[in-house]
């Protein structure tokens, strides 16, 4: 209606730049969104790097129908219902029953990593040893936006400003493991968990083989418990199911979002060792968290309906031979453009750095021009801290890669 003041409040852009046209999307298909001032583009970074499996997936949208009229919402307070045991039952098994045991669910990794910061800290309480508060993160890291997560996050996003409690938070570098040894060495007793993404997010750097070594030595050594932030890793974007399946000790507790529901509800699970349930189930425990909309009917039926679409759709082989383009293209890029310098991440999930001549990384406001360029030649990419982001949907056709590659050329080589 006219002279209606603009009633959305859009996320993470200043308000001088709401309501504008070529932001606003108006459908989405396979690996493409249209947009209101009457763009297409491909869209590289999977939605929020969730929609694993290209949008307009029509099984999971039919599994998740036939459950709003089955049993439109249980809750799981103090209930269960055959969903959420269905889809936890899968997802123990996708991740191998023979390490983990009970499934959580949350509606974000945000929320998530807040339980897993309080399932920690309650499990050192169970085992005799309150003195364990401290959780561990990496600098760098980003693990949500709610209190907890953000207080883990090891990127500067205002944690100050707003409040937020890092007294018993402690970050190191992600690629110093004597960094991790000094903390142990003068901490170690009070650590309840070190939490960590197999790459983390910002700008696509994989946790080296020696970081992953030193994490599994020092656990036992001290005995915190390892935690996989797998909310972005999970559902094969960087090769396997799982990243942390490829560790040479299994994580005590796997976080998985994202891909979950390939996007399409708001849900995040929370997978726990055995030997984790067992101090909980020996104690007859109870974890207070919970959460309205966690473990709907809906949410599970589309759990369990994303797992037989990776089956169906081949999802983790064609994972592979999207990586393998990516690798062929940002080689090249890297080779032939001066700007690009290099490429760092794993599998489907990357990001192509980005320097002047004289080796300066871009700044974000550059970067965010790049960004400008690559979609007005027809994809959308994302920034991170000197680099674009590209996180396609495994499934991404020949076309759609095609359309990335020349994008991302002439968006690189268009600096007006």
């Amino acid at each position: 209606m006219a002279g209606t003041p603009y009633p959305l409040w859009e996320l993470l852009v200043p308000p001088s730049q709401y309501d504008r046209p070529e932001r606003r999307t108006v459908g989405a298909d396979g690996s493409r969104l249209r947009f209101e001032d009457g763009h297409e583009v491909m869209d590289a970074t999977s939605g929020l790097w969730n929609v694993n499996l290209g949008y307009g997936n029509r099984a999971i949208a039919a599994a998740v129908h036939e459950a709003m009229l089955d049993a439109s919402y249980l809750s799981l307070f103090r209930f269960g219902h055959r969903y959420a045991l269905d889809a936890a039952a899968r997802l123990v098994a996708a991740a191998g029953a023979d390490h983990y045991r009970r499934v959580l669910y949350s509606t974000s990794g945000g929320s998530a990593n807040d339980l897993v910061m309080k399932l920690a800290r309650q499990y050192a309480v169970l085992n005799g040893d309150g003195r364990r508060r401290l959780v561990v993160g990496f600098k760098g890291s980003y693990h949500g936006l709610t209190y907890g997560a953000f207080a883990v996050s090891g990127e500067d996003l205002g944690q100050e400003m707003y409040g937020v409690d890092v007294r018993q938070v402690r970050h190191v570098s992600p690629d110093r493991p004597e960094e991790l040894q000094r903390l142990m060495e003068r901490e170690g007793h009070r650590v309840a968990a070190v939490v960590c993404e197999p790459v983390l997010g910002s700008g696509a750097h994989a946790l080296s083989p020696e970081m992953l070594e030193a994490l599994v030595k020092l656990r036992r050594e001290y005995g915190y418990l390892l935690v996989a932030d797998e909310v972005a890793t999970g559902f094969g974007r960087t090769g396997p199911l799982f990243a942390s399946s490829t560790w040479a000790d299994a994580p005590d507790v796997l976080l998985t979002s994202k891909g979950l529901t390939n996007g399409t509800c708001a849900s995040a699970a929370v997978l726990v060792s055995h030997q984790v349930a067992s101090v909980f189930e020996q104690r007859d425990a109870i974890l207070v968290h919970g959460e309205t909309q966690a473990g709907t009917p809906p949410t599970c039926a589309a759990i369990t309906a994303t797992l037989d679409q990776f089956a169906e759709l081949d999802a983790l082989g064609r994972g592979a031979a999207t990586a393998a383009r990516l690798d062929t293209m940002l080689t090249d890029l890297v080779d032939t453009l001066p700007a690009a310098t290099r490429a760092t991440g794993a599998g489907c999930f990357r990001a192509l750095h980005l320097a002047d001549s004289d080796g300066v990384p871009f700044d974000a406001a550059r970067v965010q021009q790049v960004i400008a360029r690559i979609r007005e030649h027809g994809a959308l990419v994302h920034p991170g801290p000197g680099c674009v982001q590209l996180i396609p949907p495994l499934t991404s056709t020949e076309a759609d890669l095609d359309d990335l590659a020349a994008a991302l050329r002439a968006g690189l080589g268009d600096q007006r």
